[in-house]
């Protein structure tokens, strides 16, 4: 296999601590989260980042809930690094949580690295069972 000597990060670690198995949601470890520092905080700049990859597990059936996922935050300090986002939205996909957890969880953990100006999370979960669940929450710091 052409990555078999790969070195396997303990971020990467952490995130498949998951796999195999079913979970809830305090197993997410949110330590996966790093951060980068920001060099423009005094410009109000709006960063995006959507993945159409996000699984976690229904709670209640124990089916899989697939997901558009779009983050958006204005950075105060702190940037957060790609790959530690990539490996933590991966730790959710054997964990039963209800769609409205799933962005209130995020959304806490990516606050309290980051402290932006503001944040927020939307999830857009396929339809299921004729429903189809968009959920979303904000933060905004005060003035």
């Amino acid at each position: 296999m052409i990555y078999e000597d790969r070195e396997v990060i303990s971020i990467e670690e952490k995130a498949k601590k998951t796999a195999g198995k079913t979970f809830s949601a305090e197993d997410i470890d949110s330590s996966i989260l790093l951060s980068i520092p920001y060099e423009y905080p005094k410009n109000k700049t709006l960063v995006e980042l959507t993945s159409n990859e996000f699984t976690c597990l229904c709670p209640f059936s124990g089916l899989p809930d697939f997901a558009f996922l779009t983050i958006k935050y204005v950075p105060r300090g702190k940037l957060i690094e790609m790959k530690s986002l990539k490996h933590y939205i991966y730790s959710f996909r054997n964990v039963k949580i209800y769609n409205e957890h799933v962005v209130n969880k995020i959304l806490l953990d990516l606050k309290k690295i980051l402290n932006p100006y503001e944040l927020s999370v939307e999830g857009e979960f396929t339809v299921r069972g004729g429903m189809k669940n968009k959920v979303f929450t904000q933060y905004k710091a005060r003035k």
